[in-house]
């Protein structure tokens, strides 16, 4: 037996004056895209902006329905919409911003297994790596160079 660490990193920012400008307008357009969310049930509203190569800006947000687990997440609506829309132009950047009508979410609030999983194969097809930053309502903002150090081992094609 052989035991192997798995290293990841990230940059942590104490809030969103500390971006660079193209970063903070990113995740402004994922604020603007969560309050916009469909969340009756969960009452937690998730936004995400797409950076595109093109510099087209795709944004998308959850999308509740009460027969779980019929809705979607907003960035997997994100994605979906830009590979629909922009099929093969390279994603640049991915901001993903969450809040609550419950609770105020400070902590920063990363992608779910399902979107991690979704998200990793357009990098791995664009074959480029893409920036993700994540954050809560207020607060901390982690940026990571790309979505495949939020998903280690992950499964891709090669598998099949």
């Amino acid at each position: 037996m052989r035991k192997i660490e798995i290293a990841t990193s990230a940059v942590l920012f104490k809030d969103v004056s500390e971006l660079s400008s193209e970063d903070k307008m990113l995740m402004d357009k994922a604020v603007e895209a969560r309050k916009k969310a469909y969340a009756p049930y969960s009452k937690f509203n998730v936004g995400a902006a797409l950076l595109l190569e093109n510099n087209e800006i795709v944004l998308g947000n959850n999308q509740e329905n009460a027969a779980y687990p019929s809705g979607m997440c907003a960035e997997r609506v994100a994605i979906w919409k830009a590979g629909s829309e922009f099929p093969g132009v390279k994603i640049l950047k991915l901001a993903i911003t969450a809040s609550s009508t419950i609770k105020e979410v400070s902590k920063p609030v990363g992608p779910c297994g399902a979107c991690r999983q979704s998200l990793s194969e357009y990098e791995i097809k664009q074959k480029q790596s893409f920036e993700v930053l994540f954050m809560g309502e207020v607060g901390e903002i982690v940026k990571t160079d790309s979505l495949l150090s939020l998903l280690p081992f992950s499964f891709d094609s090669s598998y099949l």
